[in-house]
């Protein structure tokens, strides 16, 4: 299934991976906060008020409580607007 957001939507990507021991068990995530640091997965087009100043690949930062949490084929992804977003990481 494929999200195309719609405006100045973005669809971002937590760029944290899950942490593996060395014996390979994967250590739970439930409790650890939202990363601010995302992958930019897809972009909306746009609006006049809001242009879309970042591109899919892009590493952003993005405000803590920004967006609405979506899991997507098992994957979690947030859509947060081009506002919400606070920079690009290089």
């Amino acid at each position: 299934m494929k999200l195309n957001p719609l405006a100045d939507n973005v669809l971002v990507k937590n760029a944290q991976q899950e942490e593996t021991t060395a014996s390979g068990i994967i250590l739970s995530t439930a409790n650890k906060e939202k990363s601010l640091i995302c992958d930019v997965v897809a972009v909306g087009p746009g609006t006049e008020e809001h242009p879309m100043t970042v591109s899919v690949g892009d590493r952003v930062v993005v405000g803590k409580y920004a967006g609405q949490e979506i899991k997507l084929d098992n994957v979690d992804y947030s859509l947060v607007k081009v506002s919400d977003i606070l920079a690009k990481v290089e």
